[in-house]
């Protein structure tokens, strides 16, 4: 077979994994893109070394591959998503009656711990929390946006995508809409339910004047439903302003609710349930966060500890 036509069939296979992680799995829109791209970049690296029979890689191939990708700079989440991507598209091929090696299923994750995303302490969050002053244009929308996030430890995407229909602030919880369009109930606090109701009264009907039918909950100035990348600058304004140094995103927020909920006693199936997590082994990681800083607390202030 030519080289052209094993480029051509390998397409062909990867556009119809994709189509099968959104009509059959139902899987998030933005993550199907990002195995689109990561699959793009193991194709670029078969096509860089040469390799053509992509069915029949050896493990040796796979700790190559691995290899690159740290070459490339990636961060261990990246790694470990190209990972997945490319573990799953290979699994897509046996269901296909494709003949596929085995040693791929070899190909080890990055260590959880150097996965996780920083975790901010409870007085940095309430630093954070107090930042939005009543003189702000979007006071209000701010001061909501980051109270919901914290009380309910939701994706970003899940939050962007809150409508009003999806509010139940007299019975005190939030329908979210997860990955894969998996639906549960989170329960808010009574500071995140004030903060919303303020918000809902007092800012959202000028922002929607325009736009009266707008469905969504957390919306711009023109009355349209806030970007991902918008939420993003928001957190990060209000983040330098409480005097927080580093990243801060909305996963920061998520991976600090989880943890706090963790260090306070709350039952690792809990959390599992208000995260959306399918599966617990991912809830697990935070286990790793809290023993990571147990033993710094343990090398500060044992005696022997240092």
């Amino acid at each position: 077979m030519g080289e052209a036509p094993v480029w051509e069939q390998l397409s062909s296979e990867m556009a119809a994994y994709l189509h099968y992680l959104r009509s059959e799995r139902q899987v998030a829109v933005n993550t199907v893109h990002s195995y689109a791209r990561d699959l793009r970049r193991f194709v670029q690296w078969l096509a860089h070394t040469g390799r053509r029979d992509y069915l029949h890689l050896s493990l040796t191939d796979w700790s190559q591959f691995l290899g690159y990708l740290r070459e490339q700079g990636l961060a261990p989440p990246s790694v470990a998503r190209h990972v997945a991507a490319v573990k799953g598209f290979y699994r897509f091929l046996q269901l296909e009656g494709k003949s596929v090696g085995q040693s791929v299923e070899l190909m080890t994750l990055p260590a959880l711990w150097e996965r996780l995303p920083r975790v901010l302490s409870p007085e940095r969050v309430t630093s954070l929390l107090q930042a939005p002053q009543p003189g702000d244009r979007f006071y209000y929308r701010d001061r909501a946006l980051l109270e919901t996030f914290y009380a309910t430890g939701a994706r970003v995407s899940e939050i962007v995508g809150l409508r009003m229909e999806d509010v139940y602030l007299r019975e005190g919880f939030l329908r979210c809409i997860g990955k894969g369009n998996r639906e549960r109930i989170v329960p808010i606090n009574d500071s995140a339910a004030r903060a919303l109701q303020e918000y809902l009264q007092e800012q959202r009907p000028q922002l929607v004047r325009t736009r009266p039918d707008c469905p969504y909950v957390f919306v711009s100035r023109g009355g349209r439903k806030l970007t991902r990348e918008r939420v993003w600058l928001i957190i990060r304004f209000y983040a330098r302003r409480a005097g927080i140094s580093g990243k801060v995103s909305p996963h920061v927020l998520r991976h600090s609710f989880a943890t706090h909920l963790l260090e306070g006693g709350a039952d690792l199936r809990l959390v599992q349930e208000l995260l959306g997590h399918s599966s617990i082994g991912t809830t697990q990681q935070y286990t790793h966060v809290d023993h990571k800083r147990l033993k710094t607390v343990h090398r500060r202030f044992h005696p022997r500890g240092q």
